[in-house]
């Protein structure tokens, strides 16, 4: 399972709320963070969260059982360890 925690703020929300839009993606609330879960990768357009540059490259709390592959200005992508390998 890959796992994205993000800070349940008004700031971060929409990330988790854009991930979830996927069917094969989990949202769920952790504590004070949002937990975004897939069994695959978890892909998350930037433009579709409205966040700006500095929200967006200070989003990510934690990542559990993968690594962020690709984050740069348009996408933000997080896919399970030893994908593609």
């Amino acid at each position: 399972m890959t796992t994205l925690f993000v800070l349940d703020v008004e700031d971060f929300r929409p990330l988790a709320e854009v991930a979830s839009k996927d069917p094969d993606v989990t949202v769920r609330q952790r504590g004070p963070y949002l937990e975004v879960a897939a069994a695959g990768p978890i892909r998350i357009d930037r433009n579709a969260t409205g966040c700006r540059n500095a929200v967006w490259y200070s989003s990510v709390a934690a990542v559990e059982g993968g690594q962020v592959t690709h984050w740069d200005s348009s996408e933000l992508v997080v896919e399970p360890i030893g994908a593609g390998k």
